[in-house]
């Protein structure tokens, strides 16, 4: 069914079951810009094979809601999702944009990763020798060419929403759409967050929290989910190495698995294949103590929540 090399891990019986039926909200596949481990036709069908119902197509540089309905009918019954990323090959925080998405049956905005004042400042203070992303190189490119775009920002210098932000969150609402937050950092992140809720928005993850570029501790961890996010717990986040699986565990009973989402955000060709994310990472919780249902609020019920699959939040 896969190319799965030996040196990766092979999840469990129980753990596919515990999975069944989820969406995996964050994945990176082909046709992309940067070499990918699996296109979405091939994906699909594999989700399909496992039990797993539909998945989050997500891109850096353009929307992906004509490329999930391409998905949807060409495997009947999947539910492959449509998205937008404003970094600034969108035209950043753009609200006709995000209106565009909407209408055409896109569900879930990223707010600026790349393009993110915050993740320009985390990439260019990396230590010497770091594994870069694979889409720095595409950074790299368009700044040699003249084509360096001025960071998208979400906040004022008073640390509130700006009003463009605000402006996109309107459209998020009315469209019932699902607010990520990004490659923010956890002060722009509250204040987004804030600014949503009092804008209507009902679906918002915080984008892994436990990323290089997030770090977002876990008291605020908490105070987001008071404020009706779900926190968002990458598979790669700690397979490579970016947090310890412990502290990537111990943020999730601190927060508590109801406010937790289950997502895989893989795609890259040197990890796991894609369809094995979400129940790696169920083998990862059921060492770790963690109960069947607890998985299964983390890895289907919330993320069908967020996949606009349901109406009503679990």
């Amino acid at each position: 069914m896969t190319d799965r090399p030996a040196t990766h891990p092979t999840p469990s019986d129980h753990a596919r079951e515990l999975v069944a039926a989820a969406y995996d909200i964050h994945v990176h596949i082909s046709p992309d810009l940067m070499k990918r481990r699996v296109d979405d036709l091939t994906l699909a069908s594999r989700f399909t094979e496992v039990g797993l119902t539909g998945f989050v197509l997500k891109s850096h540089y353009v929307p992906t809601t004509e490329r999930a309905e391409v998905v949807r009918n060409a495997v009947p019954g999947f539910g492959a999702v449509g998205a937008i990323t404003l970094n600034a090959s969108v035209g950043g925080m753009n609200p006709i944009a995000v209106e565009i998405a909407g209408r055409g049956g896109a569900q879930f905005v990223w707010l600026p990763t790349v393009d993110s004042a915050n993740q320009r400042a985390c990439t260019a203070s990396d230590p010497e020798g770091a594994k870069p992303p694979m889409w720095v190189q595409i950074q790299e490119e368009l700044r040699d060419a003249g084509m360096a775009a001025d960071p998208v920002d979400v906040v004022g210098p008073d640390g509130r929403a700006l009003e463009i932000t605000r402006q996109v969150l309107r459209v998020i609402a009315a469209h019932d759409m699902t607010l990520a937050t990004g490659h923010l950092s956890s002060d722009e992140i509250a204040a987004v967050v804030d600014a949503a809720v009092e804008e209507g928005v009902r679906r918002i993850v915080v984008t892994h929290p436990e990323f290089t570029s997030q770090r977002v501790g876990v008291e605020r961890q908490r105070a987001l989910a008071a404020r009706g996010a779900l926190l968002e717990r990458c598979f790669t986040t700690p397979y490579t190495g970016k947090v310890s699986w412990d502290l990537w565990l111990e943020n999730i009973r601190a927060v508590g698995p109801e406010h937790s989402v289950l997502s895989s955000d893989l795609g890259q060709p040197f990890n796991p294949p894609v369809e094995d994310g979400l129940a790696l990472l169920a083998d990862r919780l059921l060492t770790a103590g963690f109960t069947d249902a607890e998985i299964r609020t983390m890895a289907v019920d919330n993320t069908r929540w967020l996949a606009g699959a349901v109406k009503d939040k679990p």
